[in-house]
């Protein structure tokens, strides 16, 4: 969040040499420990509710699905109120206070406060997701190319927290207690916490509060509304996801108020080459909602497809299924996204990098071949339904590869095609529609679960991989759909490659 009249310390900050700001490194820190604590727990919730609340596969699946998707909606309302009152860094500190406090309830008792946690959280994530990537695209001036470099980079922070937060959970849950992998998510949520109190300081005027010029009093009662008003909403939080009827009503509002903000602020632009940006803007994010429904079968159908239906040995190493399911995609992130990076940098080189609308139509090409895959373990099942872990994995890695043409690139592009005064909105527009595809992910799964609740493993082996072949059906006509049409979004786009 930048001022109009540039402000010493970030022009300091903005000239920098090299790859990467400093600023960069404290912001990856803070993430990560954030992501470990948000993908150890995401890696748990079906589980944990099928085997401890002793919800049905179905029932479980759609539990998940409304849990994310209030997760990432809030992240739409954190970034609206980060904007307009609170600033960047007062979010994303009262955010991680929310976390840790509900880790913690969570950790004290698993089975009595559950619901309760699950709601800070949500709250929790939605004041503080949007707000670190915003800003990390305030570190950079307009129209710097090191750009993109900085968010991949910030987007191996994420997946390290994941890989360390999705093993680790896992294996303490499953293994010992789920009190202490609720309570591992609640203690590394407080390092990260710590780590930005400290480093803060090194980000000037980046993150302040858009209302710092207001007298003190009337500033003070702004903010005070803001935490009062995000308090308030636990208990109806906490009902919509006990009862998954009202998170279908609560998804059915929200977006249409957030596109309706959305077209308010769009005519409020007075360039065209601005309006049309954020109509490309927006035309990405839709096709994001249908990425991430398929993309996040992970945490649902895939989990308990790996808790019941894979085998525990990789390549003749003894592992918990789920550990590979909650990790290998952040590990192959960490692997692979360096050297995709190169890819990119060599091809562009050459003149020959597609734009970023063609890269998202790969994405969407990999998820199909993944999901492909993951079909494909049904021809290596036993008679009990028990399949293969090592084709899982490599399903996986397709995934991964998919993600890695989207995810990071759609992060950097938003901040790009975003006035500066509305990045908090369309990062938590892009969120939200993370919260649309985790709500369509959770209907998806909840379709592919037996519905008898007593089938055999081979049942539920057969009806999960005839899910994953609809999926990647639809994943590939969706690539070549976004291929066919990328020249029309490219000169919305304007000079943003």
């Amino acid at each position: 969040m930048s001022n109009t009249i540039i402000d010493p310390q970030l022009e300091a900050i903005q000239n920098f040499e090299g790859k990467y700001p400093k600023q960069l490194w404290y912001l990856f820190m803070v993430e990560m420990w954030e992501r470990f604590c948000f993908y150890g727990m995401r890696g748990v919730l079906a589980i944990f509710m099928v085997d401890q609340l002793l919800l049905t596969e179905k029932d479980a699946n759609l539990k998940y699905g409304a849990i994310q998707a209030f997760v990432y909606a809030f992240t739409f309302i954190g970034g609206i109120f980060a904007d307009r009152i609170l600033g960047f860094k007062k979010s994303l500190t009262f955010g991680a206070l929310m976390m840790i406090l509900g880790n913690g309830l969570i950790a004290a008792n698993p089975h009595d406060f559950f619901y309760f946690g699950i709601a800070l959280t949500i709250i929790g994530t939605g004041f503080f997701k949007p707000n670190i990537s915003s800003m990390v695209g305030d570190l950079y001036k307009e129209g710097d190319p090191r750009r993109d470099a900085g968010f991949s980079l910030f987007y191996s922070g994420i997946n390290v927290g994941a890989l360390l937060g999705g093993a680790l959970c896992v294996y303490l849950g499953k293994s010992h207690s789920w009190s202490l992998a609720f309570l591992a998510a609640a203690v590394v949520m407080v390092i990260g916490l710590v780590m930005f109190l400290f480093t803060k300081k090194y980000l000037g005027p980046i993150g302040n509060s858009p209302i710092a010029h207001m007298p003190e009093t009337k500033k003070r009662m702004r903010e005070a509304a803001v935490y009062i008003g995000a308090l308030i909403s636990i208990p109806l939080i906490f009902i919509m996801i006990r009862n998954t009827q009202y998170t279908d009503i609560f998804m059915y509002v929200i977006g249409p108020v957030a596109l309706i903000y959305f077209f308010i602020q769009l005519a409020k632009q007075k360039e065209k080459a601005s309006r049309n940006k954020l109509i490309a803007a927006l035309i990405l994010i839709f096709f994001s909602i249908i990425f991430f429904a398929f993309f996040e079968q992970a945490g649902g159908s895939l989990a308990l497809f790996a808790n019941n239906n894979l085998q525990a040995s990789l390549l003749g190493i003894g592992i918990d299924p789920n550990i590979v399911n909650n990790s290998a995609n952040s590990l192959f992130v960490i692997i692979f996204a360096p050297l995709i990076g190169i890819l990119w940098i060599a091809l562009a080189r050459r003149g020959k990098e597609p734009n970023t609308v063609i890269k998202f139509g790969l994405g969407f090409l990999l998820l199909g071949l993944a999901y492909y895959i993951f079909f494909s373990t049904r021809f290596f099942a036993n008679e009990q339904g028990i399949t293969s872990l090592e084709i899982f994995t490599v399903a996986y890695l397709a995934v991964t590869l998919g993600e890695l043409c989207l995810s990071p690139i759609g992060l950097s592009m938003i901040t790009k095609l975003s006035p500066k005064n509305l990045a908090g909105m369309m990062m938590g527009l892009w969120f939200l529609a993370s919260a649309y595809g985790q709500y369509v992910a959770g209907l998806i799964g909840a379709g592919m679960s037996s519905p008898n609740a007593d089938a055999s493993l081979l049942d539920k082996l057969i009806s999960y991989t005839n899910g994953y072949q609809q999926l990647a059906l639809y994943a590939l006509g969706t690539g070549i759909l976004i291929i066919v049409i990328s020249p029309f979004i490219r000169k919305l786009m304007q000079e943003v490659k």
